[in-house]
């Protein structure tokens, strides 16, 4: 587990009302469609698992780890796109964090979901939606097919797929033009 959650309830009383609008079912719902969004705009794709679901009163989280290697040399152009992915879809970027060693990229949606990309050890990337304050229901598992092995029950282990262009040290050149 790699997330940080960035958004939480927001006014609710104890018994974990929203606003009447949206169940907690329904943010799960959305919560993965966002994410599935956007590792569909990841080009060349990359291998992810879920990861864990976590709720509050009126909150939830749904996460998603990559498993593709992400290189030192290739976080910030994943980081790019996924941010530019982000403000094409509408999302405010509320903060992005330089770090070095655990990069990272904050956004809200239109509807107040926060979504975070962390890059975390040896280049694992983590994806978490985070919910606004929604009404109380029961929150069934992700859908979506995982692209790669579920890892479910276990801990999911450090990033272990290679790419040709992700996980490459050095930039990918495109070969010389021929000449006429």
């Amino acid at each position: 587990m790699g997330g940080v959650l960035i958004a939480g309830c927001g006014v609710f009383d104890n018994e974990g009302k929203g606003d009447g609008g949206m169940n907690m079912q329904e943010a799960a719902e959305y919560s993965d469609t966002v994410l599935d969004k956007t590792l569909r705009a990841v080009k060349p794709a990359v291998q992810w698992a879920h990861d864990e679901t976590t709720t509050g009163i009126c909150d939830l989280s749904r996460r998603r780890t990559v498993m593709t290697v992400i290189s030192d040399e290739r976080r910030g152009n994943f980081l790019g796109l996924v941010e530019r992915f982000w403000k094409k879809s509408g999302y405010e970027i509320t903060s992005v964090n330089p770090n070095e060693e655990s990069p990272a990229v904050f956004a809200r949606t239109p509807e107040g979901f926060g979504i975070s990309l962390i890059i975390g050890f040896k280049g694992q990337a983590f994806f978490e939606v985070a919910t606004p304050c929604v009404d109380k229901s029961e929150v069934a598992a992700p859908t979506a097919k995982p692209d790669g092995p579920a890892y479910e029950g276990v801990e999911i282990p450090r990033p272990n797929v290679r790419s040709d262009f992700w996980s490459a040290a050095a930039p990918v050149s495109s070969p010389a033009p021929m000449a006429s």
